[in-house]
């Protein structure tokens, strides 16, 4: 199977963790309606038919793109009929045009990943009326909305892990900024909201200066890191909380000769920033296997059309045991990816 590899690089994580990867079990102490009725029976379905429809924020990017495979690998395991389809913008009004020709097209189940939840509620709430199922994953909506979310860890721990990894990257002192995706989703959000609060109780010695936008759009990551890098000529780390972040920066600090001056950490896939970590212009990403989350998506949107929620600790093929919290499942940890163990990662 594609997770071999996985688990073979995560087993080597483990053994070798006394050396140089730093976990985050136990390292932080957490702080902190469903009624849409049942769906109508189709008549034209067997449970072995059914038709799931997933959403992501937009399409054809790197980090995206692993969800796809991973989505369609468990639609063919599970004999499901999956749609894929997203913007080609990180953009809710596109996503609420696509929702809306998935209730035309009767699908069975809708699964987004929210550019915002506030604008999604509406259109959601209308499948719900349809008598069609609607969770979310990677990035939440209001709960009314939808049944449960699919988060990849918990964003309490990534985000305080995320501001661990720029603190031992940079000393523990100077000039950051952070990039991120889009200040309306809220997943990115609650990782902002978390490493802010471990910078200021954790790391004083660290100055915020600046939170810039992507809107996950590669080319303008890249201009947003060069003007960074101008603009605050006493920078010492960039954190990237989006998958096109890091390498832009990374290319950023290459291209302005700073490797070595400037750090770059933040959330990428290992395909992503594989040269970059080999070549030191950045020094270490944080992510979850894309791929299994797609593949936990597809397999807990059947389960739910088959009448059953997830359970706590419930062992999922392909993608392991999951927690769950009454209307969200965790799928896992975060891994650190180093130069020394990004070759054994394939997404």
């Amino acid at each position: 199977m594609k997770y071999k590899l996985w688990i073979f690089s995560a087993l080597l994580i483990m053994i070798t963790a006394c050396g140089n990867f730093h976990s985050t079990e136990n390292s932080y102490e957490v702080l902190y309606t469903y009624n849409t009725g049942q769906a109508e029976e189709k008549e034209s379905r067997t449970t072995n038919q059914y038709k799931i429809a997933l959403v992501p924020k937009l399409e054809n990017i790197g980090y995206f793109n692993a969800v796809e495979d991973g989505a369609r690998e468990a639609a063919e395991d599970l004999g499901i009929e999956l749609i894929y389809k997203g913007p080609a913008i990180g953009d809710s009004d596109s996503q609420v045009t696509i929702i809306k020709e998935l209730i035309e097209e009767e699908v069975d189940l809708i699964a987004v990943s929210a550019n915002d939840p506030n604008d999604l509620s509406s259109v959601l709430e209308d499948a719900q009326k349809e008598g069609i199922e609607v969770i979310t994953w990677d990035s939440d909506v209001l709960p009314e909305s939808r049944s449960f979310f699919i988060n990849m860890v918990e964003s309490e721990t990534l985000g305080r892990h995320l501001m661990d990894t720029l603190a031992w990257n940079v000393g523990e002192s100077g000039d950051f900024a952070i990039m991120i995706g889009s200040e309306t989703a809220p997943n990115i959000n609650e990782w902002l909201q978390w490493m802010k609060y471990q910078q200021i109780y954790h790391y004083p010695d660290l100055n915020l200066v600046d939170v810039v936008e992507t809107d996950d759009d590669p080319q303008k990551a890249y201009k947003t890191a060069t003007d960074l890098i101008e603009k605050h000529e006493e920078l010492r780390g960039i954190i990237g909380a989006s998958s096109v972040g890091p390498p832009a920066a990374a290319e950023a600090v290459l291209e302005a000769n700073k490797i070595g001056e400037i750090s770059v950490v933040g959330l990428s896939a290992p395909s992503l920033m594989r040269q970059y970590l080999k070549n030191d212009s950045a020094q270490m990403v944080t992510l979850w296997s894309p791929k299994k989350l797609g593949y936990l998506t597809v397999s807990l949107s059947k389960q739910l059309l088959n009448g059953k929620k997830p359970s706590n600790g419930q062992d999922i093929p392909n993608v392991g045991r999951i927690k769950w919290n009454g209307d969200t499942v965790i799928m896992g940890d975060p891994i650190d990816f180093t130069k020394e163990n990004v070759d054994f990662y394939d997404f």
